[in-house]
């Protein structure tokens, strides 16, 4: 703490005598990407309950920023461009639950002559209510305690639940102790939930503060850092607010049903079921044909069931379907085996000989047996035999 005593002392004097007088830039209308169609579609969710900032607001931020991405009417300043930045943010955060708090660390009147001003305490997020808190970030004075600022973020977060995302704006000059310890200490309280985002605003004469930048985040273990100049697009700033609030949504099985074949997407094991189809529970086309033991022939009673498959092939007249023969596993395997291929063999035959284009048909249709080898039910039971005792289509083009 000596050495922020002694670079606040230094730097008292500079602010009394230009705190009055930092400029205020008018920055060019942000044109915002909207998110929430994302979150509508379904493709990405919420990742991200808790935003806290913490904000560099000491004296090196008063200095003008010469890098690009924010045309304003004067030449900003680096504080102003930081209040730009979480404009942005707050501009392309989607409709989300949020708690957002900010915390600024620096010295002097700007920080209520304290090392740290929480600015806006925790607070549900709504966008007005983080952008007052933004404008109550005022000027930029004083040494560089960011300890004090993640110290500060510590005792903020007590009351969080779920994950949390920090974002620490700065040019990162003359951190003290580079801020490591008390990140250290913030990462062990909270532990997996939370993630450290890092945005250097800086010069090129600021570059090592933009390593400590990087360290600050890998030190965290989750989380990344970027530059404002990397962000100050609508599409980067877009990509950077999903990358810490969002997260790829799973798919929404109930609703997915690719094939309109009734049978969700994450449970069909048959995608490309044809239209009109009768499937079993997984989505695979077959003809509920149930053989006697040790038999192949088919029963009248399933001429029905067949005529569908007919005239599904009729409606599909250029796909390749392979007739899949099965068994239970009472007798050998050998035995089952051509049980199986004699079974695909006649329906092969019912199909073909009552398909409209009877020729094309014989062509299309192929018939293979797989025996006992892939039982759809348990082999214990004889109602479970008898499911497995079975003929499916399988769609090959």
């Amino acid at each position: 703490m000596n050495k922020i005593l002694i670079m606040t002392i230094a730097s008292v004097g500079a602010f009394l005598s230009g705190c009055a007088t930092q400029p205020i830039s008018t920055f060019q209308s942000f044109a915002a990407q909207d998110l929430n169609g994302l979150i509508a579609s379904g493709q990405y969710e919420q990742k991200t309950n808790n935003f806290f900032v913490i904000n560099d607001s000491s004296s090196s931020m008063s200095e003008d920023y010469l890098g690009a991405g924010y045309p304003a009417d004067t030449p900003p300043i680096k504080f102003s461009v930081e209040k730009e930045i979480l404009s942005r943010i707050n501009q392309t955060i989607p409709d989300i639950t949020l708690t957002s708090s900010i915390r600024s660390f620096g010295f002097g009147p700007c920080l209520s002559w304290g090392f740290t001003k929480l600015n806006q305490a925790p607070t549900p997020y709504s966008k007005s209510s983080f952008g007052s808190g933004i404008d109550a970030l005022t000027c930029a004075s004083g040494g560089s305690p960011i300890s004090s600022g993640i110290d500060g973020t510590n005792s903020d977060l007590s009351a969080t639940s779920s994950d949390i995302a920090v974002l620490i704006l700065s040019d990162g000059y003359g951190l003290d102790s580079n801020g490591f310890p008390a990140l250290t200490s913030l990462k062990q309280t909270y532990g997996d939930r939370l993630c450290v985002y890092t945005i250097w605003v800086g010069n090129e004469k600021d570059s090592e503060g933009q390593n400590v930048l990087r360290h600050l985040s890998d030190k965290a273990g989750c989380g990344f850092s970027t530059t404002a100049e990397a962000i100050a697009s609508p599409d980067s700033m877009a990509y950077f607010v999903k990358s810490v609030f969002l997260k790829q949504a799973p798919p929404k099985c109930s609703v997915l049903d690719s094939d309109s074949d009734g049978i969700n997407d994450c449970d069909d094991k048959c995608p490309d079921t044809l239209k009109g189809a009768h499937v079993n529970p997984f989505g695979c086309w077959i003809v509920d044909v149930k053989f006697d033991n040790d038999k192949s022939n088919i029963k009248p009673e399933y001429y029905n069931e067949l005529d569908n498959a007919v005239a599904v092939i009729n409606a599909n007249p250029g796909f390749r379907i392979e007739v899949q023969g099965h068994t239970s596993n009472t007798g050998s395997a050998d035995y089952n085996q051509r049980l199986s291929e004699r079974r695909a063999h006649a329906v092969k035959s019912y199909l073909a000989q009552h398909a409209n284009e009877k020729e094309q048909a014989e062509h299309n249709l192929t018939a293979k047996g797989y025996g006992l080898t892939q039982p759809i039910d348990t082999n214990e039971t004889e109602a479970g035999r008898a499911n497995n005792r079975r003929v499916e289509l399988k769609v090959i083009k």
